[in-house]
């Protein structure tokens, strides 16, 4: 491996984007985040093409699975389909930058068994439905029957949460916004020890 890998994993809402984004705001010189490859249209006029996401056609997306171009891919929904490109990955590396992800669970899953010990991989915990549901309302982005799948989909998701390296709870998000950086700078310093049940933070 030639550097090392972030992976941040949780259900729609939970604030990870916003942490995320953050950590490359503070570390932008050493770290570089991953631009997932998804079949979804564009959520309003801020998402950017090879920004937000590389959006493809479904026929495109499956072309590259056949060309063994994904480190890993998931049908998230019916013909939605999510997965990170190899060429991703290369490029940071060739930048001399870590690597920054901000994934479907199952796909983080698939991310940390690929990078093993190379990657850290991290569940943001949301304190309860409720404030999950209230989240999600509150971006006003998300139809009444979009809500309904993912708080279905995060009730599955939890079942997870013992495969990351650690679960952050994120009740503050300033708190959780600390949380995150002293487990960047103690992880790419090789300070941080993993176990194999998750450090609860």
């Amino acid at each position: 491996m030639k550097g090392k890998a972030i992976i941040f994993c949780a259900p729609s809402g939970s604030g990870k984007t916003t942490i995320v984004k953050h950590l490359l705001d503070k570390y932008n010189s050493n770290l570089g985040f991953s631009i997932s490859a998804c079949t979804r249209d564009k959520r309003g006029r801020n998402e950017e093409n090879g920004k937000d996401y590389h959006f493809l056609s479904i026929h495109d997306f499956k072309e590259r699975i056949d060309n063994e171009e994904f480190i890993e891919w998931e049908e998230v929904y019916p013909g939605a389909y999510y997965g990170t490109l190899k060429s991703e990955i290369e490029r940071m590396w060739a930048e001399g930058k870590n690597v920054i992800f901000d994934v479907d669970v199952k796909g983080g899953v698939n991310l940390k068994k690929y990078f093993g010990d190379a990657a850290l991989a991290i569940y943001v915990k949301v304190p309860s439905m409720e404030e999950l549901e209230k989240r999600l309302r509150g971006r006003g982005t998300d139809s009444e029957d979009s809500i309904s799948r993912r708080l279905y989909k995060m009730k599955f998701e939890m079942e997870f949460q013992n495969r990351f390296d650690v679960i952050l709870l994120n009740d503050d998000i300033e708190t959780s916004w600390q949380k995150a950086e002293e487990l960047y700078e103690s992880f790419v310093r090789d300070e941080l020890k993993i176990e194999k049940k998750p450090l609860e933070i």
